[in-house]
């Protein structure tokens, strides 16, 4: 799918594990007075430790910023990002719209995981004094455009140079459950955790916890699960806290205490 009188762009994002990191696909198609289409790609570096949907993000943010350094925008009539990412796709115009004017919160003030990332895409946006918009294709389709980004994208994780987007501190869960969003519902409770990821939310000034239940008696003893805090607390440590009542905004409102990680002793 190519559009005559815009700027048309595929992206991709990719994601490697053992270690995780991520790279970037960008492609810019053009048609000349001639009815061909010119192409260009753009090869960049990956990023140790990112997930998929930071680098199908920052393909676009890039995408965005290479167009401003590489094309006379007011040639076109709008740029048009393609992207086989319908958390992109789905996004972008919430994003444009509400998370903006919300100091970057959804529904029940729940926080927008990749805000910075966001926040980029919107401003380089609105740089371009053009319509901007983002159109969804089907992943590794017969689309030779997006097996091209698809390509690009993972040679750039293969050459994850740059360092993280995000720093995140990791320590080895104990429970043999997997991650489960949601597993502990908010109910006002106090529970026994133990922190396992620490993540700084530098947009919302918060920090995004990953999180066991150390609490024997309670129902979702062992579930792990995602909890946001604006306290500060430590991952491989455990602690006594109060939850809130929004499960769709996992929220701790208190830290009562530290314990024992072995004992569940007050320290």
């Amino acid at each position: 799918m190519i559009i005559e009188d815009a700027l048309n762009i595929y992206t991709d994002g990719s994601s490697l594990s053992g270690p995780r990191r991520g790279g970037i696909g960008i492609r810019f198609i053009t048609i000349n007075d001639k009815g061909n289409e010119e192409i260009r790609d753009i090869e960049l570096p990956g990023y140790k430790g990112a997930t998929n949907n930071q680098m199908e993000l920052y393909a676009c943010k890039q995408a965005l910023k290479e167009a401003q350094k590489l094309y006379a925008l007011h040639l076109f009539k709008k740029i048009v990002i393609f992207t086989d990412s319908r958390y992109v796709a789905d996004n972008y115009k919430t994003a444009l719209f509400n998370w903006s004017r919300n100091k970057w919160r959804g529904r029940d003030n729940r926080p927008v995981l990749n805000a910075d990332i966001w926040k980029d895409i919107i401003k380089c946006v609105r740089k371009t004094n053009h319509i901007v918009e983002f159109e969804w294709i089907k992943g590794h389709s017969k689309n030779i455009h997006n097996k091209a980004v698809d390509k690009l994208a993972k040679k750039s994780a293969k050459n994850a140079f740059n360092a993280p987007l995000s720093v995140v501190s990791v320590r080895r869960k104990r429970t043999t459950k997997s991650v489960e969003i949601g597993s502990v519902k908010m109910q006002g409770q106090r529970l026994k955790i133990r922190i396992i990821t620490t993540e700084y939310l530098k947009t919302q000034r918060l920090f995004k916890y990953r999180y066991e239940v150390l609490s024997k008696g309670s129902k979702y003893f062992e579930n792990v699960d995602f909890i946001f805090s604006n306290k500060s607390i430590r991952d491989g440590h455990c602690y006594i806290v109060s939850l809130n009542k929004i499960t769709n905004n996992p929220t701790i409102i208190k830290v009562i205490e530290e314990i024992d990680c072995k004992t569940g002793e007050q320290l």
